[in-house]
């Protein structure tokens, strides 16, 4: 596939997309070295600077990689965009079980792995939540970070802090002004206890309690809104 000459307008963004169509398309490899500065100007009808700001872009994405006086290399042919978008466009409920599966597996593997820090943050993050109310987005969000931490998966840990963000966002959209349940404080003590005793099984099935209010609320105002 051949790159076309960008336009006048939003070069950046658009040297940016034909960029990532290769990516995902397979012009080029992980591994491969992607042409340098100076071609891809020449190949898109742009200056240097322009593309060097559209290769930082996707480096950032974490598509390519930059390796001082090597070039720049192709470090992943997978869109994290495209999830993201396929994230933004799913149902509430959608997103919902896809959070359950995530932290019922958290919650298993941190009552096999905790120490005691991560039982100190996960106290923390609870009383936290106490103090600064049951519908505090942000002490929430902690909370389950702090459990997925004591996973010790340093690949679990990024997944769930991109996709938590996302899991809000459609939340917010979805449900407008209608309200979510508050959050059950006894329910996060539950899971915490779990963890702490290193119960495996109890520590999912806690992390799947605490979640199924939120599920019922969310079906049923979906329901609603049919």
């Amino acid at each position: 596939m051949a790159l076309k000459a960008a336009g006048r307008t939003s070069l950046v963004d658009s040297v940016v997309e034909q960029l990532r169509t290769q990516l995902t398309d397979g012009e080029w490899a992980v591994g491969d070295r992607i042409p340098t500065e100076h071609e891809l100007a020449q190949q898109l009808g742009v200056g240097r600077n322009t593309v060097r700001e559209a290769v930082r872009v996707l480096v950032h994405a974490g598509l390519l990689e930059s390796r001082q006086g090597n070039g720049t290399f192709v470090r992943s042919t997978a869109d994290p965009a495209a999830v993201l978008r396929g994230v933004r466009h799913a149902g509430a409920a959608d997103v919902l079980e896809l959070r359950i599966a995530l932290e019922a597996e958290a919650a298993r593997l941190a009552a096999g792995r905790r120490d005691a820090d991560d039982l100190r943050r996960l106290r923390d993050a609870l009383t936290t939540l106490r103090e600064e109310g049951d519908r505090d987005a942000d002490a929430d969000l902690a909370f389950h970070l702090a459990l997925v931490g004591a996973t010790h998966n340093a690949a679990f840990v990024e997944v769930y802090r991109f996709f938590s963000a996302q899991v809000h966002e459609v939340l917010v959209e979805a449900l407008g002004d209608r309200e979510m349940p508050p959050v059950d404080i006894d329910a996060h003590e539950a899971l915490v206890a779990a963890v702490e005793s290193g119960d495996q099984d109890a520590a999912e099935r806690e992390a799947r309690e605490l979640l199924r209010v939120p599920m019922q609320a969310v079906t049923a105002l979906t329901e609603q809104a049919k």
